[in-house]
């Protein structure tokens, strides 16, 4: 295979799943990592893909704090259709966790009103998404206001987590990696989105597709900590099929 037949067939893998692997590439080329790392350094001095740690995607994958009031005009009919199906997997006097982020607030949103069940959450507009749902109880954490996601984070909700006990948690992230996992913008967030992933029993992760391949500053956690991720149609099939082989539940809206 020459050089442009290589450089070509990278290109439509980048297209088609978003995300190529080096040591993927050496495989089915039949080449060295090195000859493949050579490869991607050439196509990205030209521009045409980003470079990482032993892969590369087609745009810089890292991303950047944006205020939720931005957030919640992008992507609305795909996080509508995730937040409908995680509110089908909420049971009747269920203890729940609910994290912050736009595409969690869809899910507060559709959860039925007359659904009796208690939510733990640190984000104040999920709070104010539910305050007219007389069977719902909600119990919102103390901390420090991130005003662009309208959440707390920071000691006080920390602590307050591990007064409780829930059967599931439905959260959001910045950025799913299959490298990096699961990552935000805001270490604090990260670290108390971590916390919340102790004190349940299931954990389920709520993402439009843009998020795959994407990388926050602060780390939430590993990929295979993941009970159930839902997602849109546009999930990259790599992935896909590499979280089914981790044992995570994908379910595709």
């Amino acid at each position: 295979m020459t050089i442009a037949e290589r450089h070509k067939h990278i290109l439509d893998e980048l297209a088609k799943n978003g995300f190529v692997n080096v040591t993927d590439l050496s495989k089915e080329l039949d080449v060295t990592v090195v000859t493949i790392r050579k490869d991607l350094k050439l196509l990205e001095d030209k521009g045409l893909l980003y470079r990482s740690h032993g892969s590369a995607t087609p745009v810089s994958p890292y991303v950047n704090d944006r205020s939720v009031n931005e957030k919640k005009l992008v992507r609305v009919e795909e996080k509508l259709k995730i937040a409908q199906i995680a509110a089908s997997l909420v049971d009747e006097d269920d203890a729940i966790i609910i994290g912050s982020g736009t595409t969690v607030v869809a899910f507060a949103q559709s959860i039925p009103k007359n659904k009796k069940l208690t939510v733990l959450t640190a984000a104040m507009n999920v709070t104010l998404a539910l305050i007219d749902a007389s069977e719902v109880e909600v119990v919102q954490l103390g901390g420090v206001v991130r005003k662009t996601s309208s959440s707390v984070v920071g000691h006080y909700a920390e602590e307050m987590l591990k007064q409780f006990a829930c059967s599931k948690l439905f959260f959001s992230a910045d950025g799913v990696s299959l490298e990096d996992g699961l990552t935000t913008s805001h270490m604090m967030e990260a670290h108390l989105n971590s916390q919340m992933m102790k004190g349940v029993q299931k954990i389920i992760l709520l993402v439009d597709s843009s998020k795959f391949g994407k990388r926050g500053f602060g780390k939430i956690c590993n990929l295979e900590d993941i009970d159930i991720i839902i997602t849109d149609a546009g999930i990259p099939e790599l992935y896909r099929e590499k979280m089914e082989a981790m044992g995570i539940e994908v379910r595709v809206v």
